[in-house]
């Protein structure tokens, strides 16, 4: 293991671009797939029927205040 650390050279500025683009895709589809989650337990949710009124929206952001 040493070795191929010792054998490995830094990665020029084109590569560290590519790197770069790569882990910005890995942040991308993380904080997408939490946003599907949520998107699929609301219409759980919704199907189930539990969904709030207008009111209950209200009195939930007026309280909040």
């Amino acid at each position: 293991m040493e070795e191929a650390i010792k054998n490995t050279s830094m990665p020029d500025d084109e590569d560290k671009k590519e790197l770069s683009e790569f882990a910005g895709i890995l942040v991308k589809q993380n904080k997408y797939s939490r946003l599907r989650k949520e998107i699929e337990i609301r219409r759980a949710e919704i199907k189930k029927g539990e969904v709030l009124s207008h009111e209950e929206m209200w009195q939930d952001i007026l309280g909040n205040v």
